[in-house]
């Protein structure tokens, strides 16, 4: 399912009342950048959905926000690494990430391309390099969007309060891919905002995160909080505008 996200909804999200440790590479420090008029580029996630052993809706959703994170701390991607160039052509633009799913033999041909493969508890994502919206490799176009309805078999328990959470709204209803979407467009706006030592700190941690939906009295107060909140563009599924995900990462915390 695609996606795409908008500037935070919070203080730091202007560059004149950003904090002052905010690294300079974030894609959010100009407001005024026309990002329609450049080239559009995509992030491709790849969920494995084996029909026998589809994972947990919420295990597929928190692998997925770690593979944002991933492939944005990979050193293929910084300074002059490899993949770099396609990165910096990906936040020039709309912010878009796309999520399809696969199995077997489909999931095999898609892991022989360049990327990355993040699991879960038993979720696996795979994560390639942006590429241009019009140009998917074969291997990745093939592959369905629909088809990624998942479940979970437990309600997820409480998540880490101390930690890192990516909590949903409670007001808007998205497919499992959508929502994979939604939540790594939440993690990568935990990324900008975040010093270099807290992103260090982190990634050295192997990126711990929960996604959890929102109580309506939290999520009321999340969404004033200051904390990074998506807006999606509504392309696909929900209403442009919708808020789906705020960012609350310990370091962020008002």
């Amino acid at each position: 399912m695609s996606s795409e996200e908008t500037r935070p909804d919070s203080p730091s999200a202007s560059p004149s009342d950003g904090p002052s440790n905010r690294p300079s590479d974030s894609p959010f420090r100009h407001e005024n950048t026309a990002r329609d008029e450049a080239p559009q580029f995509v992030l491709p996630l790849v969920v494995r959905i084996e029909k026998a052993e589809p994972p947990a809706r919420t295990d597929a959703l928190e692998t997925a926000a770690r593979a944002v994170l991933e492939i944005l701390s990979d050193e293929r991607s910084l300074g002059e690494g490899q993949w770099s160039q396609a990165i910096r052509d990906w936040q020039d633009a709309r912010i878009r990430k796309v999520v399809r799913r696969a199995r077997g033999a489909e999931w095999r041909k898609a892991s022989a391309l360049e990327g990355l493969t993040v699991t879960g508890e038993a979720a696996e994502v795979r994560v390639f390099p942006p590429v241009p919206l019009d140009g998917w490799p074969k291997e990745l176009a093939k592959l369905q969007v629909s088809g990624t309805d998942l479940d979970d078999p437990e309600p997820p328990a409480a998540p880490d309060l101390a930690g890192p959470v990516l909590w949903l709204s409670p007001h808007v209803d998205m497919s499992a891919g959508k929502a994979m979407a939604q939540a790594g467009h939440g993690a990568q706006l935990a990324w900008w905002e975040l010093s270099e030592a807290d992103r260090k700190a982190w990634r050295e941690a192997g990126f711990p995160l929960s996604v959890r939906t929102a109580e309506p009295r939290r999520w009321g107060k999340l969404t004033v909080s200051g904390l990074p909140v998506v807006r999606d563009a509504g392309f696909t599924e929900i209403a442009p505008g919708s808020c789906t995900v705020v960012a609350d990462h310990p370091s962020l915390r008002g």
